[in-house]
């Protein structure tokens, strides 16, 4: 999976070229002569569940089974090769803005777009002109756990769990069912779940959340899952930074692929760096290289 994440980086460069020169061209959503100011230093948590055993599951599928959930599900396997630095994460943290909702690098603003995190995630099926949002009325948890899963009641019912305000399925129980799943279309759908609340939605650890499961439920329909996804790493942050101290439970492996689009291009390439909100062709930012920001 390494070369993907490189394809991810290149796709996303269009967009965020497109996205500076709107952003010159739109200028501050704030009001005249605002000042920005960086809160204290923020002890962020960015404890993350263990995605070995869904990696080894996607390696040993074959071409046939990977192509079924990458024309029903972009590219979200790649994320499972991401390895978030935590302290990387944890410097980019102190940098984010909470009046502005972005990352303020001296005079550089920096903020991920819905239009650059669809373009990292590429689905195919997403309707960009159709985003998720929480429906009024929601099936019962367990209903809409029986028809991802194709399990019947019995099943779905006693494997449940309360974990806080929300209802949750252990992972090791969907796990279980993907390794032994008849149905290849189901067993898609459960890993995509799996994806969602064990990476995407990382709410509680281990386990795969309400909120996840009504979100997967929704994306047959065609919905782009990109402005929850954007709205949860918003709210995340603003959180930890507000309170001083918190756990990071946006997905942090999208917002490090986000991250490296802008600062990290292919050697074969010239490299392009923001330089006081313009794009220039400088000096090359190496992987690993943070000195230029931080």
């Amino acid at each position: 999976m390494a070369n993907d994440f490189l394809d991810k980086v290149e796709d996303n460069a269009i967009v965020r070229i497109w996205s500076e020169k709107m952003q010159l061209e739109k200028g501050d959503r704030l009001y005249k002569d605002y000042v920005s100011e960086l809160w204290d230093y923020t002890r962020i948590s960015v404890t993350q569940n263990s995605l070995q055993e869904l990696s080894e599951i996607w390696d040993r599928w074959d071409n046939e089974t990977k192509q079924l959930f990458y024309s029903n599900y972009g590219d979200l396997p790649y994320l499972l090769s991401i390895k978030v630095d935590e302290r990387l994460f944890r410097a980019l943290a102190q940098y984010w803005n909470p009046a502005y909702n972005c990352f303020t690098f001296g005079n550089v603003d920096l903020v991920p777009t819905v239009e650059e995190y669809t373009a990292l995630l590429h689905c195919p099926r997403l309707q960009v002109d159709k985003a998720y949002s929480k429906a009024a009325y929601i099936p019962a948890f367990w209903k809409k756990l029986m028809s991802i899963t194709g399990m019947n009641e019995q099943w779905i019912t006693a494997k449940i769990k309360q974990k806080g305000e929300c209802k949750c399925i252990p992972w090791r129980n969907l796990r279980d069912l993907i390794l032994a799943h008849p149905d290849e279309k189901k067993k898609v759908d459960v890993f995509a779940l799996s994806i969602y609340g064990l990476v995407i939605f990382p709410r509680a650890l281990g386990h795969v959340n309400e909120a996840a499961l009504d979100l997967v439920d929704r994306l047959g329909k065609g919905v782009t899952p990109v402005p929850a996804i954007l709205a949860e790493t918003f709210r995340s942050l603003n959180v930890c930074r507000r309170a001083g101290e918190g756990r990071f439970i946006g997905c942090a492996q999208l917002l490090i692929s986000w991250f490296h689009s802008h600062f990290w291009k292919p050697r074969d390439k010239p490299r392009e760096c923001s330089t006081n909100g313009r794009v220039s062709t400088s000096d090359p930012i190496r992987v690993g290289d943070y000195k230029t920001i931080f």
